[in-house]
């Protein structure tokens, strides 16, 4: 069954459902209030009867005493201890009071009685009677016009229910379709995606800020970030094939060329051994940053332990100095120990030291200290720079400031993806300050959690 039936059946059947037991609770209560009302009336004509039988003569024969106080609609009479009756006047049209069933209470009694079909209300009060001996008053009304008022009355209620549940099925029909318009409208607009395989989003009425408009303002975002992702995929893939088709052309050549002419040539066959090896290291290197990139922060797997920054970053630098044989120096403004995955920090390190050391021939000054109140990692070179337009884009995968240099700085534009990853999964952040032709700034800023 589609939402829209669902909807319409479930909201109409609670609707007519509540409608139903509204009219019924209504016939109930009502028809209480009435029948109470109609003894409360029978109880003060029996007590003015009773009062008034006390205070007349014994000399007035019973029959013409009762026929006094008899109601216009009913029967009173006399009941002994014994159950019988001692004296009775009713009604000519209530005849069929005369086979009332007749008992004798003891006590004060009122209640309604359905007799032959038809409600009656029955009062009885002791009474003293004329020879002195204990006896009851009973008197009995006829209540059909009662009944025949709460006859009324409940047809009445239930043409108003039927009458009723016009308007609530139409109400239901125009609140289903307001409800899944915009569902209907996500579904349509998902079935043409996947048809032209263009992102679409769908229009929303600024009127309404109801769920509905978050539900597809929602929708609308989610394709924005689809689209967003499908691009960056796209651009991702396309980059990662032209990054290794470069490789696998030098390998091939040098392969095909070793056949020619290897064995004849050891010049030419160190040469191409060495260029067939340092390709084959270059496409290592891309395919462990491309898995690294294809992990979640779940995945990192950190080992946090506290560990003293100044320790980490000498002994990386003095690795630096030895394969570089560079100028580096390390300035300390405040010592400290940092908790933190030892070996993410010093990977992250590495990657922002190599490219300051790739791009500039000049001394390179590392800068341990804080900023902000977070443990703070500068690593500053005096090299070519970042242009201002190229800052936010230097995380981009494959992004390259210098394109030409590329080859020849062995770079494949996914470290500082990388770096930013890692950065990330440890709860640092990298922030860089640049100046093209005078140099770049490198800030790790690290969690001010578990430092001092």
């Amino acid at each position: 069954m589609r939402l829209r039936k669902k909807i319409n059946l479930y909201t109409a059947v609670v609707f007519i459902l509540l409608l139903v037991l509204l009219n019924i609770a209504s016939y109930f209560t009502f028809s209480h209030m009435m029948f109470n009302s109609e003894l409360d009336r029978t109880e003060a004509e029996a007590e003015r009867a009773m009062n008034g039988i006390s205070k007349t003569d014994h000399s007035v024969s019973a029959g013409n005493l009762l026929r006094t106080y008899v109601p216009l609609d009913g029967m009173l009479q006399v009941v002994r201890l014994d159950g019988s009756i001692d004296a009775q006047v009713l009604v000519p049209e209530q005849q069929e009071l005369e086979k009332f069933p007749t008992t004798y209470h003891k006590t004060k009694q009122r209640q309604i009685i359905d007799f032959n079909g038809v409600p009656h209300a029955f009062v009885s009060f002791p009474i003293i009677w004329k020879s002195g001996e204990v006896a009851e008053l009973q008197l009995i009304e006829n209540l059909s016009a009662t009944a025949n008022n709460l006859k009324t009355l409940s047809l009445v209620l239930l043409a108003v229910t039927l009458i009723a549940t016009i308007p609530v099925l139409v109400s239901t029909r125009l609140l289903s379709n307001v409800i899944t318009q915009p569902i209907t409208t996500m579904i349509q607009t998902m079935r043409e995606i996947r048809r032209s395989g263009q992102y679409k989003r769908i229009e929303l009425s600024k009127e309404s800020q109801d769920e509905l408009y978050e539900m597809g303002q929602t929708f609308n975002e989610m394709m924005d970030l689809l689209k967003v992702n499908y691009e960056k995929q796209e651009s991702f893939v396309s980059n990662a094939s032209h990054e290794l088709k470069t490789p696998l052309t030098v390998i091939d050549s040098y392969a095909s060329l070793l056949k020619r002419r290897g064995q004849s040539d050891p010049k030419l066959f160190h040469e191409a051994v060495d260029a067939i090896q340092s390709e084959a290291v270059h496409m290592r290197e891309l395919t462990q940053q491309l898995l690294l990139l294809a992990k979640h922060d779940e995945q990192w797997k950190l080992q946090n332990e506290s560990i003293p920054l100044l320790q980490l970053v000498d002994e990386s630098v003095g690795s630096f100095r030895e394969a570089y044989k560079r100028e580096i120096s390390i300035i300390v403004e405040e010592e400290m120990i940092v908790g933190t995955d030892k070996q993410k920090l010093k990977q992250l390190f590495y990657i922002l030291m190599e490219n300051a050391l790739k791009y500039s021939e000049k001394p390179v000054i590392v800068v341990i200290g804080r900023e902000r109140k977070r443990p703070s990692i500068k690593i500053i070179d005096q090299g070519v720079g970042i242009p201002a337009k190229d800052l936010d884009k230097v995380f981009d995968r494959f992004y390259r400031v210098d394109k030409a240099r590329a080859r020849k700085t062995g770079g494949y534009g996914l470290g500082l993806s990388l770096a930013k990853e890692m950065a990330d999964a440890i709860g640092a952040s990298i922030q860089f300050d640049s100046i093209e032709g005078e140099g770049t700034t490198a800030n790790i800023l690290l969690s001010d959690e578990d430092s001092h």
